[in-house]
């Protein structure tokens, strides 16, 4: 007789056979017994876990020729020694036919079976069709076959093994009896291959056997075609073969997870070069990265299984629901215990998503080791995060909401005076007298402003001078660097911000306040444009010198082209001197941005600007400027226009007293009138 692989060899022939399928076949001889036969049943469940094996013995206890609980057939199995149920085992009885839905998917063979099945059987008592791997039948094969199935005759039993029963219709699963199959336990398959080596006549020790049932993952028939290739490469001793965990390790292709243990031990203890080694090591030996990168996953899986059923390093606590969870051997309980007490469960968490990303990448990445390693390598770097929450804690109450702080030394100021509700203005930052700026409000609102055009009331403006609060009342002549920001406004807004830690000023406008100590300005009733144009000084600079001259026509000229704004803005802040036949234009912009603030045809237009002026004569000479603390300290005061909001602002009485005091300099104006 021919070699029988070990999964014919031992397939089940009765209903207590079967392992791990309790609660089909208890219902099944159940049915037998009362006698409730139903015409259609689907078998579903993971592959090689008994679908098509319950079946026929289904079948031959059906057809059996002796009744249940006569002396040659007490209880509801199949007697296996009538014809019905040889010829059922051998395969080919005529009246139970099983077909191959795979191949025979159309809607003709499912027609053919249709028309066969109204003819009643040649001998046994049902007509069965076994269709093995259902779900491949097409959608028109289901509906020829859904009135038989509805209707069948009496003497018709269909039984239908799918691996995939949500993919058969639901107007066919509705008209049969489901019974979903369980994956097969670790504890079962380690059993029936002890029962089948010992009567193979083998010498295999548990660690080999508990290799084998992992590497069958929940099915029986993988793991006896495992078995079955381990036999025929393991050695001959006195005429036993011999199965050794290194043997059937080498043969499945997989690595030991003591390197994955190892692995992790480094990474906790942060040493990556020690992890790359490691994985060098088993990469050199011929491991291939996505079959280590699923190992790895799989045994992070069961380190995080070990971390969440309290599974200790000596293995204690792997009993009851633990040992459920974890269907391991008790060796490599104790190793994922061990590994597991390394990190904590978010630690295991974040690990396993990271290697499962790793994984999911190796299918489609052409440097496969590269990305292997990558992954290991965030593993180490995982370590060295904190979580958000434990960085949270370390602020105190209230913190989230201090922009610009830095940890618990910027601190909130308290602000002379307040704001009356509704005013529209609001208190500008005030410094700690530190390098961390206390978060403040704008000071100015763009909404209140537009609400209060409509005002025809121009009360006078309030201004508050905000000091530090460690600073001493007593304002000193110490220069000290300050930038002012004039706003003008129909209620002539002015701020001032400062500039350095050593001292600062915070300007905000508010209605007038009595409980509040406040300087009032003199009375600026809202103006018009022209109004304002009209009531400017005489222009400051001199109108005999020739560069200024050259300076002013260039900037409009530039103003008035296209795209040329930012070169206009350039030249007046540049200071131009007329030395001997040059006209020197000293740039504040560095040698590498000259030229692209002073492109090719800005540059045009200043030369021909230039000429037109009367300096034909002249060559323009653009020089480069500094940067750094020399710019700063070169840096000329800028020249307000005649009839310009800088020049306006330049008047005001307040910004006045705030040059002569401090040395202040006006830099940013924003005009707010409504008729601009």
């Amino acid at each position: 007789m021919a070699y029988q692989v070990l999964a014919r060899k031992y397939r089940p022939q009765r209903f207590a056979d079967v392992a791990g399928q309790d609660h089909v076949t208890v219902t099944l001889m159940n049915a037998l017994t009362q006698q409730r036969i139903a015409h259609g049943y689907i078998f579903s469940g993971h592959r090689g876990i008994g679908k098509t094996t319950i079946a026929r013995i289904l079948a031959m206890a059906l057809n059996c020729r002796n009744t249940i609980g006569s002396p040659e057939r007490p209880t509801a199995e199949p007697c296996e020694v009538c014809e019905s149920c040889t010829e059922i085992r051998a395969g080919n009885a005529v009246d139970v036919i099983e077909i191959d839905a795979a191949t025979n998917r159309g809607i003709d063979e499912i027609r053919e079976l249709r028309d066969a099945a109204r003819y009643r059987p040649a001998r046994d008592k049902y007509k069965i069709y076994i269709l093995d791997e259902a779900h491949q039948i097409t959608d028109a094969a289901f509906n020829a076959l859904l009135k038989t199935l509805e209707e069948p005759p009496d003497h018709m039993v269909f039984m239908m093994a799918t691996t995939q029963p949500e993919d058969i219709p639901q107007t066919v699963r509705s008209r049969c009896q489901h019974f979903s199959f369980h994956a097969v336990k670790l504890v079962d398959i380690l059993g029936e291959l002890r029962g089948i080596a010992e009567r193979e006549n083998l010498d295999a020790d548990d660690a080999a056997l508990g290799l084998l049932a992992e590497a069958g993952d929940g099915s029986m028939r993988d793991a006896l075609s495992i078995m079955d290739q381990a036999i025929a490469s393991a050695p001959v001793e006195e005429g036993r073969a011999r199965l050794d965990a290194a043997q059937i390790r080498e043969l499945m292709g997989t690595v030991p997870n003591a390197a994955f243990e190892s692995i992790f031990e480094a990474v906790n203890a942060n040493r990556s070069s020690e992890v790359m080694t490691l994985a060098n090591r088993l990469l050199d030996a011929g491991n291939s990265p996505a079959q280590l990168a699923r190992q790895c996953v799989r045994y992070l899986r069961n380190c995080v299984i070990a971390k969440v059923a309290g599974i200790g390093t000596d293995g204690e606590g792997a009993d009851g629901a633990a040992g459920e969870l974890l269907q391991i051997s008790a060796d490599e309980q104790r190793r994922a215990g061990r590994t597991a007490s390394l990190f904590t469960e978010e630690e295991l968490t974040r690990f396993l998503q990271m290697m499962l990303r790793t994984f999911d990448e190796l299918g489609y990445r052409q440097e496969q080791r590269f990305h292997f390693e990558l992954g290991l390598l965030k593993l180490v770097h995982l370590r060295r995060l904190l979580p958000v929450e434990e960085l949270l804690s370390k602020f105190p109450v209230g913190a989230g909401a201090r922009a610009g702080s830095s940890g618990p030394a910027a601190v909130k100021r308290p602000v002379t005076g307040g704001t009356p509700s509704g005013s529209g203005s609001s208190t500008s930052s005030v410094a700690d007298g530190s390098s961390n700026v206390v978060a403040a409000k704008p000071s100015f609102s763009p909404f209140e402003q537009s609400k209060k055009r409509f005002d025809e009331r121009a009360p006078e403006a309030v201004v508050k001078v905000v000091e530090p609060v460690a600073a001493p009342r007593v304002m000193t002549a110490t220069p000290v660097e300050v930038k002012v920001q004039v706003v003008q406004t129909p209620r002539a807004a002015v701020v001032a911000r400062e500039a350095v830690p050593t001292a600062s000023i915070g300007v905000a406008v508010a209605e007038p306040d009595p409980e509040v100590e406040s300087v009032h300005a003199p009375e600026v009733q809202p103006a018009t444009a022209t109004e304002t144009v009209a009531e400017t000084l005489t222009e400051t600079v001199e109108a005999g010198s020739e560069a200024v001259e050259f300076q002013r026509a260039a900037f409009e000229a530039l103003q008035a082209a296209t795209m040329q704004r930012t070169a206009a803005d350039a030249l007046d802040d540049a200071e131009w001197t007329v030395v001997g036949s040059e006209l020197r234009v000293q740039m504040q912009v560095s040698k590498t941005m000259l030229p692209t603030v002073i492109n090719a045809e800005a540059e045009k237009i200043l030369r021909a600007t230039v000429r037109e002026r009367g300096g034909a004569a002249l060559k323009v000479v653009l020089l480069p400027g500094v940067s750094g603390a020399t710019a700063a300290a070169t840096k000329k005061p800028r020249t307000a226009k005649s009839g310009s909001v800088e020049e306006i602002a330049a008047k005001h009485p307040v910004v006045q007293e705030a040059q002569r005091l401090f040395g202040a300099e006006i830099r940013n104006v924003i005009d707010l009138r409504d008729d601009n």
